[in-house]
């Protein structure tokens, strides 16, 4: 693998939202984070549509029984019925969307291919490839399971970094305080941390008023061609990472 200068890592949100999105297109490689435990009802399994209600969730049912400390990559979708619930869902809350006709069906058939396999991680990464392209975002991908790299929380992070050769690593604002824990990874491997910084934008969508943080579906589905522009349109100058002095105050 060519050597990346800037880093993004993010675990396989289902149907992302568009701050995710935007995480992806600002650096050199997104590294998608597979490798460690699942969490159960996170955005790992599920995700908000608008529908007429306003956003409404949808959620993978999963097997959990018995597998507790579970990787996302061995996650298997418990129901195959989910498939087209969710199809039908969609098609009901985004017929009437301005591009709803040209990504439909190619929407519903990545939806069957990806979850044939039946695991949570083929379906979130096929839908993930989709919406990336269909976006228009060139990003290169690679599935964190693929690089054999090990680690806990900024220790992992940071040797990912390491492994794919990024100086520059962009994180979701979430991670801030463990990052901030676990900084001296990152100065010992030379590699600057910025945090993402994000204002979500407005855009028309089939119910009003306009409820952000859907997911990207809602805005592709919505915007078509523009979608990448408004995506954009939301990107602020990241932040430095903070550093903790002696007494764990933020500086």
């Amino acid at each position: 693998m060519t050597q990346a200068v800037t880093v993004a890592i993010a675990q396989p949100a289902f149907l992302p939202w568009i701050g995710w999105m935007d995480l992806a297109d600002q650096v050199d490689l997104l590294i998608i984070l597979d490798s460690v435990p699942f969490s159960k009802q996170s955005w790992q399994q599920r995700n908000r549509l608008r529908t007429r209600d306003g956003l409404s969730y949808v959620t993978v049912p999963v097997r959990t029984s018995g597998r507790l400390g579970q990787r996302i990559d061995d996650v298997e979708i418990a129901s195959p019925a989910f498939v087209e619930k969710l199809i039908r869902k969609v098609a009901q809350n985004y017929t009437h969307a301005r591009h709803f006709e040209p990504f439909f069906s190619e929407f519903s058939a990545v939806v069957r291919r990806a979850s044939a396999a039946t695991k949570l991680v083929d379906l979130n990464c096929g839908l993930i490839e989709w919406l990336i392209e269909r976006l228009g975002i060139n990003t290169r991908r690679v599935r964190s399971s693929e690089l054999g790299v090990e680690g806990k929380r900024g220790e992992l992070v940071a040797r990912l970094c390491e492994h794919v050769g990024a100086k520059n690593y962009i994180s979701p604002a979430g991670a801030e305080d463990y990052l901030i824990e676990d900084r001296s990874e990152f100065d010992a491997r030379d590699v600057s941390v910025t945090l993402q910084v994000y204002e979500h934008p407005v855009y028309r969508q089939c119910f009003e008023p306009f409820m952000p943080h859907a997911s990207a579906l809602d805005l592709l589905l919505n915007a078509g061609e523009s979608a990448l522009a408004i995506l954009r349109s939301g990107r602020r100058p990241g932040r430095e990472l903070p550093r903790a002095d002696a007494g764990g105050i933020h500086v």
